[in-house]
């Protein structure tokens, strides 16, 4: 199977956000089932007892008046004690509910060879089915239709969008900037920073992901270099010489995701994009939080973050202000 590369935004593509709109944030949260992360995807994993942690995490984001932008999947649209802790906890008038398709737990189901995991790969028909289902449930759920999307294992293909558009939704978020997973079968973003874009009738909102260290100018080129050099990578950024990050808890250390906000906020990125799982709220569902100790750490993170953002001015939004800052005809693109 030939990976799907996903083509670099033009400058007439970049977002033109409002000035009014200034620099501001996003927290993205994938709202799922618990897996085992090391085990193959099993189409009866549906189990969804981490969303008991879902309403105290969401106070605490509040507390920062910070809104999440929840991407619920099939199973936990589809149960409905999951479906009432969510709702408990996206009552602030802020909040938001989105999609994400994990195409392995969402009908119609069929047993799927790895690359099929990354639902961009199925034929259009399956992912337009798939893509239906999921929608319907979160609407029948939730009693509104969700508006941004993101596929599970960002696996986005050549369909995906245009399928969004004919469903309804407005925003995307399956681009993970500078990442390439071709080498599982999955889509390549190296061609694709963090700024937002418009692509195929939607606004694309990339998960945030910069380059750090003294060799930043040269990150996606030399990055990709170093990838067939073993531990290359990881030499690098020991010495500080040039790191990729991602804006999420999950994996990525307090102190370089605080010098990635730097560096996103320096190099003019207009919105930041932050994402985590929901079964990391509470220990033992993901390899992120396995103890008490790495959930104080998670909190921890987040709470170093929040005021970094905050002393650089940067907001928190909503997804209500986003979609109503990209209707502005009048910006600067970033």
């Amino acid at each position: 199977m030939t990976a799907y590369r996903v083509p670099s935004p033009g400058a007439d593509d970049l977002v033109a956000w409002p000035e009014a709109f200034g620099t501001r944030f996003m927290v993205h949260v994938d709202v799922e089932e618990e897996f085992d992360w090391h085990r193959p995807l099993d189409s009866t994993n549906r189990s969804t007892s981490a969303m008991r942690a879902f309403p105290a995490a969401q106070r605490r984001f509040a507390d920062h008046g910070v809104p999440l932008t929840a991407l619920v999947d099939h199973p936990v649209a589809t149960d409905a004690r999951a479906v009432d802790l969510l709702s408990e906890g996206l009552a602030d008038g802020r909040s938001a509910i989105g999609a994400q398709l994990h195409g392995w737990v969402t009908p119609p189901l069929r047993p799927l060879s790895p690359g099929d995991s990354y639902a961009g790969n199925l034929p259009r028909m399956e992912e337009a089915a798939k893509i239906d289902t999921l929608t319907r449930a979160i609407t029948r759920a939730f009693g509104i239709a969700p508006r941004i999307f993101r596929s599970g294992r960002y696996g986005i293909g050549p369909n995906t969008l245009p399928l969004l558009a004919e469903h309804g939704y407005l925003v995307d978020s399956s681009v993970r900037a500078h990442y390439d997973y071709s080498g599982d079968g999955g889509p390549d973003f190296r061609g694709v920073g963090s700024a937002a874009y418009r692509v195929g009738g939607l606004v694309e909102l990339p998960f945030t992901t910069v380059f750090a260290g003294r060799l930043r100018a040269r990150g996606p080129s030399l990055y990709d270099g170093l990838g067939g050099v073993p531990m290359a990578r990881a030499a690098m950024a020991r010495a500080g010489l040039l790191q990729r990050v991602s804006l999420t808890p999950e994996d990525m250390p307090v102190a370089d995701a605080l010098q990635a906000v730097d560096v996103a906020i320096d190099q003019g990125t207009r919105l930041l994009v932050f994402a985590f799982h929901s079964p990391s709220l509470e220990p033992g569902h993901t390899p992120y939080v396995r103890t008490a100790d790495d959930l104080a750490t998670f909190w921890r993170w987040w709470t170093l973050i929040f005021a970094r953002l905050e002393q650089r001015g940067v907001a928190p939004a909503s997804l209500d202000d986003v979609i109503a800052a990209t209707r502005s005809t009048t910006g600067i693109a970033g």
